[in-house]
């Protein structure tokens, strides 16, 4: 049986120098084709066109390139874009650009599924089928530039690790992706332009603040109430608040950057004065800011938005007691592009 060629985008720049002089050439040829993998985003090795038709061959016979190909893009009424990108095993997962007047932002995935139980996402009624590898990651990152300057006229300006998969639970290939996204041999993007959301799982929040990223952090916190929260997020049962409030405490000591907490308030859930005071209280540990978010339906009754009374109810008590919150209108509901809404039902 013939061996199973390896993917080129596994080796590092040495690694593929070392290649390189394994085979009677000079390390710089490894450079060269380190950059074109990674600043220029190479498909094929006939792209690579500084280089001899015979290295090209060579390269041919003993790697492969295993990109992912957009398999369906739709566009929404109010100009978000979602890609469903399938990867080189055939599986699927989506990503999506999010246009406004100043920015253009991508919601990037992390794993195929999703390793978590949150009862209210489309994402994690799919089984975790895998991690996404580093280039399957950037590649998302690479083809939302690349819309962003067809449709918008302007490169990508934000990413959010928001999309299919907990990041922190692929959080070697996470940080791995986002050292090439912001590379100047990559895509030369400043971290502070990148937000990891995650669920959260306080071992790895810890280990984001220890390795010194220079990145954003959201939480999808939802509820600051632990009967409330494990109700909706079953892992909060392993993963409690008061857990969670400690490496929350820990990152901010370490980075001294204030976290985004992303909420939604259901009805009969969470819409209730003892909800949104819990929610105070939770932000007077660590300095941070909410985002209020639209809920977006997946097709069952358990969770509905509130009515906007309650949405004003949290604002009011949030903004009384100094706390930074903007109410964020949903994106791209219309082809299940919004929060919560991605599973794979374009693929």
């Amino acid at each position: 049986m013939k061996d199973k060629k390896k993917d080129i985008r596994a080796l590092t720049k040495e690694q593929l120098q070392e290649f390189f002089v394994s085979q009677g050439d000079k390390s710089f040829r490894g450079t060269q084709v380190y950059e074109w993998l990674w600043n220029k985003a190479a498909h094929s090795f006939d792209d690579m066109t500084n280089i001899s038709k015979e290295t090209r061959q060579m390269l041919k016979d003993n790697f492969v390139i295993n990109h992912i190909r957009v398999d369906r893009m739709q566009r929404s009424s109010d100009g978000t874009i979602k890609n469903a990108v399938k990867l080189h095993d055939t599986l699927t997962v989506e990503s999506v650009l999010i246009p406004t007047k100043s920015r253009t932002t991508a919601c990037v995935s992390s794993q195929v599924g999703c390793s978590l139980d949150c009862q209210f996402c489309a994402t994690a009624k799919l089984k975790r089928m895998r991690n996404l590898n580093p280039d399957e990651i950037y590649d998302q990152v690479v083809a939302i530039d690349n819309e962003s300057r067809l449709y918008f006229d302007r490169p990508l300006s934000n990413i959010v690790f928001m999309g299919m998969g907990e990041p922190l639970m692929n959080y070697n290939n996470v940080m791995k992706a986002i050292e090439k996204i912001t590379s100047p041999e990559g895509l030369g993007m400043s971290p502070k332009r990148i937000t990891v959301s995650t669920s959260g799982v306080p071992k790895m929040i810890k280990k984001l603040a220890d390795d010194e990223a220079k990145i954003k952090l959201a939480v999808s916190l939802h509820s600051a109430r632990n009967e409330v929260r494990t109700q909706i997020m079953p892992f909060n049962e392993t993963f409690p608040l008061e857990d969670l409030r400690e490496a929350l405490e820990y990152w901010y000591s370490k980075t001294r950057s204030r976290i985004t907490y992303e909420y939604i308030v259901w009805k009969d859930i969470n819409d209730t004065r003892e909800d949104a005071q819990a929610l105070v209280r939770f932000c007077k540990y660590v300095p941070c800011k909410v985002n209020l978010i639209e809920y977006n339906p997946i097709d069952d009754g358990d969770f509905q938005q509130a009515p906007s009374q309650a949405t004003d109810m949290y604002q009011d008590m949030l903004e009384r007691n100094g706390i930074t919150v903007t109410v964020r209108r949903s994106r791209g509901k219309d082809i299940d592009a919004a929060c919560g809404q991605l599973a794979n039902k374009s693929a």
